[in-house]
C-alpha cells in the first residue's frame, strides 16, 4: 500500500518533533565568498559558476540540518535566475534532499488552465509517457499552486496528486505586505432570508481569502490522507488573526506557514495555525536559516561555518515553536 504524501509528512514531523520546513532560496549574496571563489575558479564568472556555487551551498546546509527537520522548500525562481544551469541545480537539489530522507515542497506557485496546468502538474509531481518509457521531471513531493484561475487551474494538480499520492499547497493568505490588496477584499454574496445590512455592509460580506480557504477545504475533501488532506493551504505567519479564522474554516487542511523569522513571524504568532492535536501546520524559514551566519546572533560561526550557523538557527526555531505550543 502506497502511503499518501501528507501522511509521510506527518510521520516525519512527529519523528523529528519539528513542524518546520527550511526554504532553500539561495541568492549569491547569501553564499560565502570561499564557495563562490572556488566555483568561479573552475567555471568562471558565468551562469555555470553561479549555479555550482549554489549547489555547494545547498549541499552543505542540507548535510547539517537533514536530521533535524522533515522537509525543505526550494523556491524555483532562485534557480531560474541562472537559466538552464540553475534549473539543473534545482533538480540536483531535489534529488539530493530525497537521498537524505527529506520531503521536498517545490515552491513553484504554478497556476494556469487546461493542458497548461496539467503539464505543470506532471512536470513537477508526476511524469510523462515517452514511447514505451514513463519519465519523471522534477518529481517533488508537494508543490505550491496559485488558485487565481479557479478550479480549472487547480484540479489538474489534484488529479496528479490522486494518481501519485502527492500533495499541493494552495495560496490562500500570503505573508507579503501587499497581499491585502486583493486577498483582503470584501466579497458580497447573496443575502439570505433575515440577513440585514449593517452600516452599508452586507452581513454576508467576507474577505476573499476566506472564500479561497473554503474552496481549498472543498478540494481537499476529494484528496484525503488518514486525517488531513493532500490539498494544503499557504497562510502567512505575519497574519496570525487571519490564520486563526482560516484554521477553523479548514480543519482538515495542513497549512504551510511562511514568514517566520526574517519576515517578522515568531513562535507565539503561530499557535493558532495548529490544531489541538499539535498538527495541522508546518512553518517555513528561508533566509533566517540559510543566511543565519549573517545575523548577529550567529556571527560567531563566521562564513566558513555557515552551515553550522544554519543548524543552530534550526535548533532555536524548533525550541521557539515547541515552547509556544506548550504555553498555548
Amino acid at each position: 500500500m502506497v502511503i499518501k504524501m501528507i501522511d509521510k509528512l506527518i510521520q516525519k514531523i512527529e519523528r523529528t518533533n519539528a513542524p518546520i520546513v527550511v526554504g532553500l532560496d539561495p541568492m549569491l549574496k547569501y553564499i560565502p565568498e570561499h564557495l563562490k571563489k572556488k566555483a568561479y575558479a573552475e567555471y568562471g564568472e558565468t551562469l555555470k559558476g553561479a549555479a555550482e556555487a549554489v549547489w555547494s551551498f545547498n549541499k552543505e546546509i542540507v548535510d547539517h540540518i537533514c536530521d533535524l527537520i522533515p522537509a525543505v522548500k526550494p523556491q524555483i525562481a532562485m534557480y531560474e535566475q541562472f537559466g538552464m544551469e540553475g534549473l539543473l541545480v534545482f533538480q540536483r537539489t531535489v534529488e539530493y534532499c530525497k537521498e537524505k530522507g527529506l520531503l521536498v515542497i517545490g515552491d513553484v506557485k504554478r497556476g494556469d488552465i487546461g493542458s497548461t496546468s496539467e503539464a505543470y502538474a506532471v512536470g513537477h509531481l508526476g511524469g510523462v509517457q515517452i514511447g514505451s518509457q514513463f519519465c519523471r521531471g522534477f518529481d517533488e513531493d508537494f508543490v505550491t499552486v496559485n488558485p487565481y484561475l479557479g478550479s480549472d487551474g487547480v484540479k489538474p494538480f489534484i488529479k496528479v496528486c490522486q494518481e501519485e499520492k502527492k500533495g499541493i499547497f494552495v495560496l490562500v493568505k500570503t505573508s507579503n505586505p501587499s497581499s491585502g490588496e486583493f486577498q483582503d477584499r470584501m466579497v458580497r454574496g447573496s443575502l439570505e432570508a433575515g440577513t440585514e445590512s449593517v452600516n452599508g455592509t452586507c452581513a454576508c460580506d467576507r474577505p476573499l481569502y476566506e472564500i479561497v480557504g473554503e474552496k481549498v477545504a472543498e478540494w481537499g475533501a476529494e484528496c484525503m490522507g488518514s486525517s488531513y488532506s493532500n490539498v494544503g493551504a499557504v497562510v502567512g505567519a505575519t497574519y496570525p488573526e487571519q490564520g486563526r479564522a482560516l484554521r477553523k474554516l479548514m480543519p482538515k487542511t495542513f497549512i504551510l506557514v511562511p514568514g517566520y523569522g526574517a519576515q517578522g513571524g515568531k513562535g507565539a504568532d503561530l499557535v493558532h495555525f495548529f490544531n489541538e492535536d499539535g498538527l495541522g501546520a508546518i512553518v517555513n524559514s528561508s533566509r533566517g536559516i540559510i543566511a543565519a551566519y549573517k545575523q548577529e546572533e550567529y556571527a560567531k560561526y563566521g562564513e566558513e561555518h555557515f552551515a553550522q550557523a544554519a543548524r543552530a538557527a534550526v535548533l532555536a526555531m524548533k525550541e521557539d515553536i515547541a515552547g509556544a505550543l506548550e504555553r498555548r
